[in-house]
């Protein structure tokens, strides 16, 4: 609250106060009156006092407000005023500024606005206020700020380290250089002229008034055997940048390929010594052709022509390639020579013809050529023995075995004019002139014969070229009725051999067929004549006839029929198959009760003849054994009788008597069966006799 505020304050409180005494009777009228004119006084003169004398501080100042004008005054001190003098006044702090602190301050009579820099203590003047205050920009060594005039339009660039203060008119705004390193790059475009630039690096880049920046980039960087396609968007220039090198692209450059996943750098093709790569100028279609060692770059236009790196054709002794020149159509045979292998590069035009490489032929006793010149058509048999590379305008038609046939095969060959020549194996049919083995003759070709195939002959698709001359068998099956209307399905086989083949070939072309069809006819004719019950006793008979009374037949087709043999035969109808199953299974069943029974007999009548030969062979052994029992006992009787000869006449000195040799001889062998037996487990029992025992009871006294 002011000075002045607060007298008058004081004035009213006093009124108030002696107010309250008059009513209360304290004081008269007349004091009252007295002290209101006193206090009125006091109040005027302090109220004079406060207007007419100010105290001012270090940072204030006192701004007057006269009736024609504004005076301010600036502390610190004390300020004395006529207080009739002015309007008003206002203390006001002084604009106290940092270093980094700035006041735009605008004269509000004569519209100037200037921008008042710390460190300082602003006293403003009396017609002068702060329109804004701020701090000054602080600028690192990276920092700029765009300032503009917006008075004048210019437009300047202050970079720092440094503080910026604007001018009065000037708006900024701060960024940030673009740092970039040695592998980066921006493209800066001028807003004025509308030209674009590229900066590299490494450097701190700051705009200038007008320069727009894009996003930082990365240069290309190429290595040896790398390169990338460019293409100047101005001029429409095309040209390879190869490595190695860091590429920056300049603003109008387009790098082909290059998209947001890859970079366009193509990496150039690097060579060996067996590889190279054909490209083609897609400008003017002339086409290149570069071998190994070496990094091949192409040039702008070029493209490969075959999509890939080529490796040389490696052709081995017994190798060839056609190649084509598609420039001259020019067609030429390259092979392997010597006993080396060779390596084939193929020109800017050059094609390989017939897939590639390909092996000779070994022409040698077993294989010959069969080449076809495609210059004239004609056909040639090659059979000299060589290593054989057909010519540029020959074509290999089939490389031919040479035919062997067995002593049993036959071959027809077609020949040229239409004839036919038959070959055999065997030196009785094969003429003097004629080989064993051969090659075919050019526009000659094996006849292969079509035959039918199955029991009853009713597919034909058996293609035979080698005929078999030997005797074969040939089964069979077909229906035919008897003469009491049983229809019988035969199963059989024709033993055959092919003797005619001349014969054969003029006559049928289906020989298997035309056999069993003959044979089922002559089989119908003969079955019908007779009964099922005749025909089962007679089936081998009627085969017979069947090829017995029709030879000529077989003979007019080159053909010999050895035997005719049914080998089954069973009842179409399934009741009629039955009773015949019936009638067969009773005949086997007696054959077999028959065989049995005379199985039986024979091995009764072995068995007994076994029994006899048993007992002729142990009689003769026991008599053997007699023999040899009677020897044994011989011997052994003429040894005993020897040893008791040699024992009685040797005691025959010393005991006279022969019966007292006799019994010495007898306790001599009664010993020697008691030491026999003493040696053994075996028990000896002695009668009375033996030991000349005797018992006597004698009656006691």
């Amino acid at each position: 609250m002011s000075s002045a505020n607060l007298s008058a304050a004081g004035v009213v409180a006093a009124i108030a106060i002696a107010v309250g005494a008059a009513s209360f009777k304290i004081i008269s009228v007349a004091v009252l009156l007295g002290v209101f004119g006193l206090v009125l006084v006091l109040g005027l003169l302090l109220a004079l006092g406060q207007r007419s004398v100010f105290f001012l501080g270090q940072d204030e100042q006192l701004r007057v407000e006269g009736f024609t004008g504004v005076q301010v005054h600036n502390g610190p001190g004390m300020t004395l005023l006529n207080p009739l003098s002015y309007r008003s006044t206002e203390i006001r702090k002084a604009e106290t500024l940092g270093t980094m602190d700035y006041i735009k301050v605008r004269d509000t009579v004569k519209g100037e606005e200037r921008i008042e820099k710390g460190p300082q203590l602003l006293f403003l003047s009396p017609f002068e206020q702060v329109v804004a205050k701020a701090q000054a920009l602080s600028l690192g060594s990276t920092d700029y700020v765009l300032v503009e005039d917006k008075l004048t339009g210019n437009k300047d660039v202050i970079k720092g380290p440094c503080m910026w203060f604007p001018g009065p008119h000037e708006d900024a705004r701060k960024g940030t250089a673009v740092s970039l390193s040695r592998t980066e790059y921006v493209i800066v475009e001028d807003r004025l002229t509308g030209e674009k630039s590229t900066v590299r690096g490494p450097c701190v880049w700051f705009p200038k008034p007008f320069d727009a920046a894009g996003s930082k980039f990365t240069a290309v960087a190429l290595q040896q055997d790398e390169y990338i396609k460019v293409k100047d968007s101005a001029t429409g220039k095309r040209w390879i940048q190869k490595g190695k090198d860091l590429v920056f692209p300049e603003p109008t450059w387009q790098i082909e390929g290059a998209n947001s996943k890859t970079s366009g750098v193509i990496k150039a093709w690097a060579l060996k010594s067996n590889q190279y790569v054909r490209l083609v100028d897609t400008v003017t279609g002339k086409v290149s052709c570069h071998r190994g060692e070496q990094t091949v770059f192409p040039g702008p236009d070029e493209e490969l022509v075959d999509g890939r790196i080529l490796e040389a054709m490696d052709l081995k002794v017994h190798e060839y390639a056609k190649i084509l020149d598609q420039s001259t159509g020019e067609i030429r045979v390259e092979h392997g020579s010597g006993s080396s292998s060779k390596q084939i590069f193929l020109g800017p035009n050059d094609k390989i013809l017939d897939d590639g490489k390909k092996k000779a032929v070994e022409v040698d006793d077993e294989h010959a050529v069969l080449v076809r010149d495609k210059g004239t058509g004609q056909l040639r048999l090659v059979t000299e023995k060589q290593l054989f590379v057909p010519g540029p305008n020959e074509k290999i038609e089939k490389v031919q075995e040479l035919i062997r046939l067995a002593d049993h095969e036959a071959l027809i060959v077609k020949r040229k004019d239409g004839d036919f020549t038959f070959y055999y194996g065997s030196e009785e049919k094969r003429s003097p002139d004629q080989p064993r083995a051969f090659f075919l003759e050019p526009y000659a070709e094996i006849v292969k014969l079509c035959w039918s195939k199955g029991r009853r002959r009713e597919t034909r698709n058996l293609f035979i070229e080698r005929f078999d001359c030997r005797p074969q068998f040939m089964s069979f099956e077909f229906n035919c009725r008897t003469a009491d209307n049983v229809e019988l399905i035969l199963e059989g086989t024709f033993f055959w051999e092919v003797v005619d083949l001349p014969a054969m070939v003029r006559s049928t072309g289906d020989t298997s067929g035309d056999l069993c069809n003959h044979a089922r006819s002559q089989f119908i004719r003969h079955v019908a004549r007779v009964t099922l019950k005749e025909f089962m006793d007679s089936s081998h008979a009627i085969a017979k006839k069947v090829w017995e009374e029709d030879s000529s037949f077989y003979d007019s087709r080159g053909v010999k029929i050895h035997s005719l043999e049914v080998t089954r035969y069973q009842c179409a109808d399934q009741s009629t198959s039955e009773i015949l199953e019936q009638i067969i299974q009773e005949t086997t069943n007696r054959m077999n009760r028959l065989s049995q029974a005379e199985s039986e007999n024979e091995v009764s009548l072995f068995r007994t003849q076994g029994q006899i030969e048993q007992e002729k062979l142990s009689g003769n052994l026991l008599a053997i054994r007699h023999q040899h029992a009677e020897a044994e006992a011989e011997v052994n009787g003429r040894s005993e009788a020897n040893r008791v000869a040699a024992f009685i006449s040797g005691l025959e000195a010393k005991v006279p008597k022969l019966d007292d040799r006799i019994r010495l001889w007898e306790v001599l062998r009664k010993n020697e069966a008691l030491s026999s037996i003493s040696e053994g487990g075996a028990s000896l029992y002695y009668t009375p006799n033996d030991v000349d025992l005797s018992i006597s009871t004698k009656t006691a006294k």
